[in-house]
């Protein structure tokens, strides 16, 4: 239905800039229809606003796991799940996805962003928008921008260098975007001293001028301090109700600071919005059941193999003992999915799939939470002489939560000491870890002949992680962040800023690119995951299609007995540059599913954004002539094949050098 902003009176048009409560927008006295925007990125967190409650969903994996997986189907069936969940529940737009970089391992909200790379978490994010909106619903990419910790995160500003905004922090947003998504939601920071809800450069300049957004920029919950400064630089919607926000925006009208036009122009794009609710692809088509059965396929897309000695994956048979706290499905705050799903203990999913072979228990230890071990002693008994031990660690939602950051990237000391001693009296220790974001493992890596880094797994946990260590499945996630040796060798270390500013000093060089930069050895880098088949990388050629667009194709086989998947990645180095440039920057990836034995050729196509930076100087991305480099690999620093080109702009198109 079409509604005409000429109905409404210039009151009813004010009071439409701000919500109605905390979910629902205004109506203008029942002229236009109810819209429902609800949580959140990993299943369906809708209030019931009669009962006070949150509603029961599917509690999906997190965007993690999502990330881990490298494959926009696996990202775009997740969407379209929690989308079902969505329609079911009469929400219209979904509160998701955010594709803020992590920058720092500490941020207590990295569980629900996809990585530190922009071009993964752009591409993966697309593809999850695409999914939810196929279904009629909604999506609100954010946090836009710079929003890269919790600490003080209302207040603090972001200072951050342009080119390094363009180059890191504004891309995942820009390749997101493609998927138009219907709503773009700013962050609580100021971004260089500017609140970015009062951002227009950001806002309007950026976002709705230059990368195109058609849509509505909504606020994030109590990211607005002034409301006629926010519809000034652009920004559509206030969330939630506050009580003052009619009157600002009269006084800013009222005052001259704020146009009836100005005004107007907020008003069509929550109108648009509104129009956009009353679809016809709003119709499930999954069952409950389904949707339980699409998020344990997720969940194995995304678990990631880090170590595997001896090859004791999967598992063969025999005594195996279960034991750990194995109790997180997700991180905390408003991402945090409620079910009323009842999964099996791990032991049982175990005991399941390796029926005839082996015999699986669990300890006589109790565990309560990753905090609380009573009888750990009985841990160690039960695990001398056992075949293997499973060995179960995690975080919690209330380590990794919004609202705040964590203090440590290690495991609580209970879990590392449960780790080791368990090492001393079994040399045939597993550990799956269920965290949101990078792991100091530095202290018990070595002592275990294997890792499985299950990510927040939602209700699937316990089935996904099963199929993994049995075999069922073969594990084909990598890593979407590097998992560093120690805190003190991060970017950023243990700084959070002063309270008034945080300086992104590093610039461009974040995650891998750092410690390429630095020279740092690392626990696991970007891109890292290992599978039960091997795969060899060769013929590599790079077909040039113009002077900035090319073609890299190169072939994989798997050269082992067992059918699997593996995720190559293209990096690509600018050689000798004339600014600070990282060794390489991941620029494509395919994953591809290969039986065993079997060849495929795989491609990925280049174009002047991959070759290109930022110049500030020009203000515009700049491909400067000269050699650069073409790296495949299997992880970051796993490169496989190597091609090389040069490039020869036209002389009118370059600076002088």
């Amino acid at each position: 239905m079409k509604y005409d902003i000429k109905s409404l009176t210039l009151e009813e048009k004010m009071k439409l800039l701000a919500g109605r409560n905390t979910w629902q927008l205004e109506t203008a006295n029942g002229k236009l229809p109810d819209v429902f925007l609800s949580d959140g990125p990993h299943g369906l967190r809708m209030r019931d606003l009669e009962k006070n409650e949150t509603k029961k969903a599917t509690a999906m994996p997190n965007i993690v796991v999502i990330a881990n997986s490298w494959d926009s189907e696996i990202a775009y069936l997740d969407g379209a799940t929690i989308a079902d969940d969505c329609i079911e529940n009469h929400a219209d737009v979904l509160l998701a996805p955010g594709v803020n970089v992590k920058r720092t391992p500490l941020c207590g909200r990295n569980f629900e962003y996809f990585s530190e790379d922009p071009f993964l978490a752009g591409t993966l994010a697309k593809a999850y928008i695409e999914g939810v909106q196929s279904k009629g619903i909604g999506t609100s990419l954010k946090h836009f921008c710079a929003n890269n910790r919790e600490y003080d995160r209302f207040y603090q500003s972001s200072e951050v260098d342009e080119r390094t905004l363009r180059e890191i922090y504004l891309p995942a947003f820009e390749i997101a975007l493609q998927a138009q998504p219907w709503t773009v939601m700013c962050s609580y920071n100021p971004i260089n001293g500017v609140w970015a809800s009062e951002n227009k450069w950001l806002l309007n300049d950026i976002l709705r001028e230059e990368f195109g957004f058609n849509g509505l920029i909504v606020s994030d919950w109590g990211a607005v301090h002034n409301s006629w400064r926010t519809a000034k630089a652009t920004l559509d919607l206030e969330m939630p109700y506050r009580e003052k926000a009619y009157e600002e925006v009269k006084e800013g009208y009222e005052k001259g600071y704020l146009t009836e036009a100005e005004i107007d122009a907020r008003v069509e794009k929550i109108l648009a919005l509104m129009e956009k609710t009353e679809n016809d692809k709003k119709v499930i088509t999954t069952t409950k059941e389904q949707r339980h059965q699409n998020a344990v396929k997720i969940a194995q897309a995304g678990i990631v193999l880090l170590k595997n000695e001896d090859n004791i994956l999967p598992l063969k048979g025999g005594d195996i003992l279960v034991t750990g706290p194995y109790s997180a499905m997700g991180g905390g705050g408003s991402a945090f999915a409620e079910t009323d799903y009842q999964p099996r203990s791990l032991k049982e999913e175990l005991a399941d799939r390796l029926a005839g072979k082996a015999v699986v228990s669990d300890s006589q230890a109790v565990v309560d939470s990753y905090y609380y071990v009573c009888g750990i002693r009985f841990a160690y008994q039960d695990a001398y002489g056992k075949d293997a031990v499973v060995v179960c660690v995690s975080n919690g939602p209330s380590t990794e939560t919004e609202a705040r950051d964590r203090t440590s990237i290690r495991l609580t000391r209970t879990q590392e000491d449960l780790i080791l001693n368990t090492a001393k009296v079994n040399e045939n220790v597993i550990v799956v870890v269920l965290a949101g974001s990078a792991i100091d493992m530095s202290a018990w890596a070595d002592k275990v002949k294997a890792i499985v880094f299950a990510g927040f797994t939602g209700e699937a946990s316990q089935e996904a992680v099963a199929d993994i260590l049995s075999g069922k499945v073969c594990p084909s996630g990598k890593l979407s962040e590097t998992f560093p040796l120690c805190l003190a060798d991060t970017p950023t270390g243990e700084a959070c800023g002063d309270g008034f500013t945080e300086r992104y000093r590093e610039g461009v060089f974040v995650g891998y690119r750092w410690y390429d930069k630095t020279e740092k050895e690392v626990l696991f880098p970007f891109g890292h995951g290992l599978s039960y088949a091997d795969f060899e990388y060769s013929d590599l050629t790079v077909d040039k299609k113009s002077e900035t667009d090319y073609e890299v194709s190169f072939t994989v086989k798997n050269i082992s007995n067992v059918d699997g998947k593996e995720i190559s990645q293209v990096y690509v180095r600018d050689v000798f540059a004339m600014v600070a440039r990282p060794v390489k920057e991941l620029k494509g990836f395919a994953k591809t599913a290969l039986k065993a034995g079997e060849s495929k050729r795989v491609s990925v196509t280049l174009n002047a954004r991959s070759f290109a930076y930022y110049s500030v100087s020009l203000k515009k991305w700049y491909v400067e002539n000269g050699d650069f480099e073409i790296l495949v690999g299997a992880s970051s620093r796993d490169i496989r094949l190597t091609g090389k080109i040069q490039i020869s702009l036209p002389e009118n198109e370059q600076c002088s050098h």
